[in-house]
Order: structure tokens, then sequence, then C-alpha cells
């Protein structure tokens, strides 16, 4: 298993521990396989501790401190990681998003959070929580808005996205914000920033009707599957559901939209939905 690439520590309190961490492993002479074994959890996850692409939990940083004779440091030091703007059940895959070299992504009934408008945004967080605070919606738009930053890059992250036909009918927050939504998908296709298929209708029963699906690869650690419900999530990094699942997604790139037909499609909707909001 190749070793994790060098961390900035001063980038973050994640990455300082998972510096620290692959400091301690190597001083107390451990594989990642070995402590993984202490540990109870596979090497790669202690490979994406290291990377900075999981989050270290507190009873990990306990059991780390005992095997790796580091006192309490993980234990004292791990609340600081775990802090975060975005939910708990999705802050750890929303980090991991951040390191990520590629991504690919089945959105079944919206459209990813990465590919949002702010009002689309905004519209998805008030239909989440009706009854929460406005500050509190605007913090949620705000970490969202954030999230999509790293499509800043004119070439990093390779974001490869496969959107349901129902995502795009659905009118998310009224006509004028999806045309506005779909006409800023369609921009960053043209542009050639993301890759967009459409699952069409037509294309009947297919292998993701249960749920959607984010796969993640990185450059130094194993790549994760990141599986989402109403206020759950959690990641995996099992070999074999992770292969699963990306064969999962290949198959619905197979049964979707090329993507220039679904470019047209996309763009033929935002028209429709503009016009609609005019008349």
């Amino acid at each position: 298993m190749p070793g994790p690439k060098d961390l900035d520590p001063s980038s973050s309190p994640r990455a300082l521990l998972g510096s620290e961490l692959r400091h301690a492993r190597e001083k107390s002479g451990l594989s990642q396989e070995e402590l993984g074994q202490r540990l109870f959890v596979s090497g790669s996850f202690v490979g994406q501790l290291e990377a900075g692409t999981r989050r270290m939990q507190p009873e990990y940083a306990r059991l780390l401190d005992e095997v790796l004779g580091t006192g309490d440091f993980f234990r004292r030091n791990c609340g600081a990681s775990a802090k975060s703007k975005y939910p708990e059940h999705f802050a750890e895959a929303a980090e991991a998003e951040a390191e990520a070299t590629a991504i690919r992504q089945y959105a079944l009934l919206l459209i990813p959070g990465l590919l949002q408008t702010p009002a689309y945004a905004r519209a998805v967080c008030r239909a989440y929580q009706p009854t929460a605070p406005d500050e509190e919606i605007e913090r949620l738009v705000a970490a969202r808005v954030e999230r999509a930053r790293i499509l800043d890059h004119p070439t990093e992250p390779l974001l490869w996205a496969v959107i349901d036909e129902a995502a795009l009918r659905r009118s998310t927050g009224g006509r004028g914000v999806m045309a506005e939504a779909l006409r800023h998908v369609a921009d960053l296709a043209r542009r050639g920033r993301v890759i967009v298929q459409v699952l069409p209708f037509g294309a009947g029963a297919h292998a993701a009707m249960e749920g959607s699906i984010k796969l993640m690869d990185f450059e130094d650690a194993p790549p994760l599957v990141y599986f989402e419900g109403v206020g759950t999530g959690r990641l995996e990094d099992d070999p074999a559901i992770v292969r699963h699942q990306r064969f999962t997604y290949e198959l619905l790139t197979a049964s979707a939209l090329s993507p220039q037909n679904s470019l047209a499609l996309i763009e033929a909707m935002a028209q429709d939905y503009a016009h609609e909001e005019h008349s």
C-alpha cells in the first residue's frame, strides 16, 4: 500500500492528526496493516486517517494512544478535528470530498450538492428544515456553496455526475430557481469542468433504483463510497463494496444519455422553466 503524501500540519486539525499518526506509527515500527489489526480495522482505514480523508473518532483515538504509547495526545486532539460546519452524518464525507481526485456520483432526487446554485440549495435546505431560523438555513447554504469551490480549479477534481431525470423534473424552489440551476449545470458541462449524464425515465429499471451513490478516489488513499439517506449517511472503504458500487455506476452511465444529448436536454428544460416563469 502506498504511503500517504506529506501533509501540511497547519492546514487543518485533521491534517495535523494524520501527520502525527503516521509519525507515531512509523516510530513504533508498525505497518498500516499491523496497526489496523490492533485497532480491529483495515490497513486502508489507517491510511485514510493518515491521509486526512477520514475523521478520527474518539474510540480510535483512545486505542491509538494505548497502542502507540502517545499518552493522551490523540484523545485530546481528536475533538478539534471533529468540529465541522456540515451536518454530523455528512461531515466526514464532505471532508473526504475536498481531498478527492475524482468524484463519481449518481443523484436520484436532486441536483448534486457540488452543482447546486445558492437559490436551489436554499430551497433544499428549507424543505429539510421547514421550521429552522433563517440564519441556520443561510449557514447551511453558505457551507454548500463553499464545498462547490473545489470546482474553481480548472481540472481537479474530476466530477462525473449521472442525474436522474426525476431530479430535473421536480420544481425545487420554483420555475425560476430551476431555470437558473439547470443553466448553471449546463454552463459547467459546456466549459468541460464536469461530465454530466441524464438517466431518462425511458431507461426503465436500473441498477441504482434504491438510492444515490458517491464514489471518491484519492491520490494516496484507497477509494471510498458514500451512502446517504434521510438524515443519515455512511462511508465505506471495503474493497468488495466499492467494486460493486463502481460496477453499478458503470451500468448507470451505460443506461444514461450521452453527455452531448444530456446537455441538450438540460438546456431545453432550462428554457422551458424560464418560459413558464415568465408566462
